[in-house]
């Protein structure tokens, strides 16, 4: 099993890179591998809605990670995305990243995931709102921990002050070792997950 960690903060090895570190060493301690991509520090381009990924399950846009992720979540158990407070929100990078990530994916339900964020005082659960909402409408069971899932600092280092900070991070990872263990197990007692019916769109104005 194997859980990719998305870092959407411009800095590579800063206060988000912090959070999902900890909770990568509770997830490889369970024995649950680890792969970290830094999306942050790239130009993203935003979702056009040009419907082109409905299609082919690909991105039109192949200049960045969007469709190298797409391909690992194919055989990916679960997902950690991580980002950095900016006036209340997440990144507008991973933002980007995650609405054609989202839009073009096909093999996410089912498949756990967590969002973690940084930030020096305030703005986290904001934050955390607008990231996990990605997941719910991807039928994704939302990870959590005994906090929400956040560290505070301006630096990594102030983070390491942050011991409750990065108790819910080792938490989270735990809580996520777990539930993943325990839906292979459900798998091969031959638990299948709900079958997909077709939504039935319904517009507000006709």
């Amino acid at each position: 099993m194997k859980v990719l960690m998305l870092n959407g903060s411009p800095h590579e090895r800063g206060c988000t890179n912090r959070a999902l570190i900890e909770v990568g060493r509770a997830l490889n301690a369970e024995g649950i591998d680890t792969e970290y991509f830094h999306v942050g520090g790239q130009t993203i381009h935003g979702c056009i809605a040009c419907q082109k990924c409905a299609q082919t399950g690909r991105c039109v846009f192949t200049y960045d990670m969007v469709n190298q992720v797409l391909d690992e979540m194919e055989t990916a158990s679960g997902i950690v995305v991580g980002s950095p407070v900016h006036y209340a929100s997440p990144n507008g990078t991973i933002l980007a990243f995650l609405d054609r990530l989202f839009y073009a994916g096909r093999n996410f339900a089912f498949k756990p995931a967590a969002a973690v964020v940084s930030a020096r005082r305030a703005g986290t659960t904001a934050s955390l709102d607008v990231l996990n909402k990605y997941f719910t409408i991807a039928q994704m069971p939302v990870v959590s921990s005994s906090y929400w899932n956040m560290v505070h600092g301006f630096t990594p280092q102030e983070v390491e002050q942050d011991l409750e900070g990065l108790h819910t991070m080792k938490s989270l990872g735990k809580n996520m070792a777990w539930l993943l263990k325990c839906l292979e197990v459900g798998k091969a007692a031959g638990i299948e997950p709900p079958s997909w019916e077709e939504i039935p769109r319904t517009n507000f104005i006709r």
